[in-house]
This record gives C-alpha cells, sequence and structure tokens, in this order.
C-alpha cells in the first residue's frame, strides 16, 4: 500500500478532532443539533488552518445517513463517500482553475435538481476570492433564492475581495491561526501514534516554522521524519530548517549586552559555516527580544517554548528596557530591509553594529566585554534613538517636592495610566510612599495596575523604590487636567474680549448691525517651534 502523507492521514473527520477552531465548531454544532441551517457558508483563514476541512465534516453532518446531525456517524456510505472525495452531491471547485463566468453557469446548471443520493446538494467552493465579477454575478442570483435542497459552503483565504453583494448573503466564519503551543501538542500526539521518537524543542521548531497552520507543520514533520532517518532530533531539524542554535542565539544576546561588535562579528562568521537562513536569524532575534523584554515586566517568561526562564533572567538584568526596545525595532527594521542588502550576511552585520552604534547615550564610553571601548558621539545617539521611538526618560536625582502639573509630563505616561495621573493631584510624600488625591470624577480610572505602572514609572524616574498611594476624591488641590481646563477657559474668554473690543469688530458691528457669536470663538494651539523649524 502507498504511503499517505500525514496531512492526509490525520485530517479531522469529525468536529471534535478540529484544533483550536472552538468557535466555530460550537456555532455549526448547535445550529445542526436545533437544524437551524443557513443556506450559504463562508470560511474565512490562513491556509492549512481547517476551512476545507471543517467544509467537508459539515457536509457529512448533513448527509449522514442517520440523519442531520453535530456527529455524523463516519460509518453509513455518504460518510465514507464524503471522507473519500466520490459523494455525488457534494461538488467540489476549485475557483482558482474555474474563473470563467461559463464555468460558473455550467457548475449552476443542475442546481435545479434534486440531490442524487443525499440529503443535501453542496456546493464546495475553494478560494471563492478568484471568481471573475461577472462569475460573481451568477453565482449572486443562486444565494439569493437557492432551491432548499442546496448548500453552499464557500472558502477562502481572502475575503476582502468578495462583493459585499455575496459576503451578506453568508454565514461567515474566521478561522483562527493556530499557536505554536497548539500545533506543538498536535504534533506531539501525532508523533505518539505513529511511534515516531521526537525532540520536544524539534516539535516546538516545527511548530513555530508553520507559522499558524497545522497542515504546514503536518508537511514538515513529514520532511523532518525523513531527515532524521525515522526520527525528529533537534539538530536534525535546526539544519533542515535553516534555524540557529540556542547557543548562538543566547550568545548574541550577551554580547549586545557588552556592547562587544568584535565579538559579534566572530559569532556571525561562525554562524555563517551552516549555511544559515538569515531572515530566521533576525526573527529569531527578534522574538528573543520580545520575550526577555515580557520578563522584565511580569518576571516569568509567558510563552511556552525553547526560552525558558532560567535564560531569560540573567539577559533581563543586563540588558535595559530602552535597549530592549531599541534592538527590537532595529532586528525587525533589518529583517525587512534584509533583501536591500548586498548580501544577508551583511545585512545581518550591519543590523547588529547599528543596534551598538544606536544605544541611548549615557554619555562617555562604555567598556566592552574584550576591554575595546564603544564610543558613543551624543548627538548622533539622540538623532538614531529618535528615529526608532521616543528618547528615553531622564532620570531625577531628588525628591525635592515636585510640581506635578510638570512631573507627569516627564514620565513618558501613556493612554490610561497618563489620563489617571493627570486626574490626581500631589498631597506628599511620606517615607517612599507617593500620596495622591484623585478627581471624584476620574475614579473609574483607577486599576491595580495603572497604579502599578505610575508606580514603576515614578521609581525609574526618581531612581529609587516608591510606592504609590491613590485616595479617590481626595483631590484637595488642582490637578493637571482641572489645571489645563482652566487655562483653557481663560484663554477662551480672553480671546472673546479682544475680539469684542477689536476696532474693526465694532467697525462690523456699527456699519452692518452686526452681533459677535462668541459662541463660536475657539482657541487654535499655535504651531510649536519644533515643528516651525
Amino acid at each position: 500500500m502507498s504511503y499517505l502523507v500525514l496531512a492526509r492521514k490525520w485530517r479531522p473527520r469529525k468536529f471534535s478532532e478540529v484544533v483550536g477552531q472552538e468557535h466555530v465548531r460550537q456555532a455549526l454544532s448547535n445550529a445542526l443539533e436545533s437544524e437551524r441551517l443557513h443556506h450559504a457558508y463562508l470560511f474565512a483563514g490562513t491556509r492549512g488552518v481547517g476551512k476545507t476541512t471543517i467544509a467537508r465534516i459539515l457536509a457529512k453532518a448533513l448527509n449522514c445517513a442517520e440523519g442531520v446531525t453535530a456527529q455524523p456517524c463516519g460509518e453509513c456510505s455518504a460518510c465514507r463517500e464524503i471522507d473519500e472525495g466520490r459523494f455525488v452531491d457534494l461538488i467540489e471547485v476549485d475557483a482558482a482553475s474555474k474563473t470563467k463566468v461559463d464555468d460558473t453557469r455550467d457548475l449552476l446548471d443542475n442546481v435545479q435538481f434534486a440531490p442524487a443520493v443525499g440529503r443535501y446538494k453542496v456546493y464546495l467552493i475553494d478560494e471563492v476570492h478568484m471568481l471573475s465579477k461577472h462569475s460573481f454575478n451568477a453565482l449572486l442570483k443562486t444565494l439569493e433564492e437557492p432551491p432548499p435542497h442546496v448548500k453552499f459552503l464557500l472558502a477562502t483565504t481572502d475575503p476582502q475581495k468578495l462583493p459585499v453583494t455575496v459576503l451578506s448573503r453568508c454565514l461567515q466564519f474566521n478561522l483562527k491561526r493556530l499557536t505554536p503551543k497548539l500545533i506543538r501538542d498536535r504534533l506531539d500526539f501525532i508523533c505518539a501514534q505513529e511511534d515516531v521518537s521526537a525532540d520536544p524543542a524539534a516539535l516546538t521548531m516545527l511548530a513555530r516554522a508553520a507559522d499558524g497552520s497545522v497542515r504546514d507543520a503536518l508537511s514538515l514533520l513529514d520532511q523532518a521524519i525523513a531527515h532524521g532517518a525515522g526520527q525528529v532530533r533537534e539538530d536534525a531539524v535546526s539544519e533542515m530548517l535553516g534555524s540557529i542554535d540556542r547557543q548562538h542565539l543566547t550568545q548574541i544576546l550577551s554580547l549586545l549586552a557588552d556592547g562587544d561588535a568584535p565579538g559579534l562579528m566572530a559569532v556571525v562568521d561562525d554562524i555563517d559555516q551552516q549555511f544559515p537562513d538569515y531572515e530566521q536569524l533576525l526573527d529569531d532575534l527578534a522574538r528573543a527580544l520580545q520575550r526577555i523584554a515580557i520578563y522584565r515586566v511580569v518576571g516569568s517568561n509567558a510563552h511556552d517554548d525553547d526560552l525558558t526562564d532560567d535564560t531569560l533572567a540573567p539577559l533581563a538584568e543586563r540588558i535595559s528596557a530602552e535597549d530592549l526596545q531599541l534592538f527590537y525595532q532595529i532586528a525587525v527594521i533589518g529583517r525587512r530591509d534584509l533583501h536591500l542588502a548586498p548580501d544577508p550576511r551583511s545585512g545581518v552585520e550591519m543590523t547588529l553594529l547599528r543596534m551598538l552604534a544606536f544605544q541611548p547615550a549615557a554619555g562617555g564610553e562604555r567598556p566592552s566585554r574584550n576591554g575595546r571601548p564603544v564610543e558613543k558621539a551624543a548627538a548622533p545617539a539622540r538623532s538614531a534613538a529618535a528615529a526608532v521611538g521616543p528618547e528615553p526618560k531622564r532620570r531625577a536625582s531628588r525628591w525635592d517636592d515636585p510640581v506635578w502639573s510638570d512631573l507627569v509630563p516627564a514620565l513618558g505616561l501613556k493612554g490610561a495610566v497618563k489620563l489617571l495621573a493627570s486626574n490626581c493631584a500631589l498631597l506628599g510624600r511620606d517615607g517612599n510612599t507617593v500620596r495622591l488625591g484623585l478627581d471624584n470624577n476620574a475614579e473609574s480610572y483607577l486599576t491595580q495596575s495603572r497604579r502599578q505602572a505610575l508606580q514603576r514609572a515614578l521609581s525609574e524616574y526618581f531612581g529609587e523604590s516608591l510606592k504609590v498611594d491613590i485616595t479617590p476624591g481626595g483631590a484637595k488641590r488642582e490637578t493637571p487636567m482641572q489645571q489645563q481646563a482652566r487655562l483653557d477657559d481663560e484663554a477662551l474668554q480672553a480671546a472673546r474680549a479682544s475680539l469684542e473690543a477689536d476696532p474693526n469688530v465694532q467697525g462690523f458691528k456699527d456699519l452692518f448691525g452686526a452681533t459677535l457669536n462668541t459662541d463660536s470663538i475657539r482657541i487654535v494651539d499655535k504651531p510649536s517651534s519644533a515643528n516651525q523649524e
């Protein structure tokens, strides 16, 4: 018997076997059990997430000999024939190769005829967005008034290309890209069933390389089994995918923390001997930087992958939050522009050197691991940092009873945390506790996570460990938000008074008997000096 590839052998044959699409499974199961069936379903999602698989299971559920059910038996002739692709009342069409209007008209000519053997005649049109405009018009007429014995199951990777007139006549389900963990668990299960020995790290690499597609993951697993002579080993999979060894990645991160440019070039030279995928190298580097940034915030790795807390902890201590953001941005941009480099290796080398050249300067020179200083000119460092993000907050030297309305903008807060701080008034400081009073009208902004974010910003700004105590309704002084509202109101009143007293306005009033509508007067912000330059 010929070998059946894993993607076909392990294709789900009932809803319970579909991985990661619970929202679709539940909705279809409920509709089938209650027999509230729509005449047209649209399944949208990226490749390999289960669009046509779910459509075929739905076709079985509609035509199973046991009746319309969410759990087709899989044993009757209808179920078996649909699984084998030879059920006469399931008409599958690849719209990518049947784009002409004549093809669509030929397809729909037999719609009015009753099913030959099944309960419903099911039209499964894959990549439906590839149909021509005239083909859509021909399909639309049938979708408007379909016979009761016909169901349309449409699948597409690009629903935005479908006419709204077609979309409005379909019940649409958006299938999700699967997470690496879900895919890895599926690969682990299949390897166990196939009696294939597999390293967990190798399955993690395959799941990540599949980019959300179970079908791609199973194809890669087939390839890995062949490459590893029946086993799935980490080193073999790494070689197959052109992945970078984890030790090399950790070494790059460590050298970045040390500012060791010669060391980085030596590592790239070592990696180059393995004929690597340099795009994957920058992807892995950006992913690792993101994991380290998360570790700094929450104290643990929120992702289940090969970057353990033991790996992340020392790097999180050595690389500042500002450097992490800068390195990540440069890695992403370097990955995007890699095809513009003379060759991939030189593109990666320049990306790594850019990370060191554009680090936010703290002034002076920083020694590298090998003792050579990394020079940092202040002006270029500032301009480079501005190119990839805001300049890091300037650390204060002491408390010195700051003016709260001046301090809040300097903290670099954003979103709801900034709104919380702007609606507070500084009551004072007791030891290491900063006491704030919150405006009664802004209590909805106060949450534990926002208070902690404000607490971290103050601690970082003043270079000491501070706690923040916020008392709702305790804003006895003017908050920055109230101050701004007062200043805006004063400016508006002054503008109105100035216009009322303007001789030209008085002349118009006297000449035409006009009146000045003061309610329409608005303050227009003047452009800043930076903008004027």
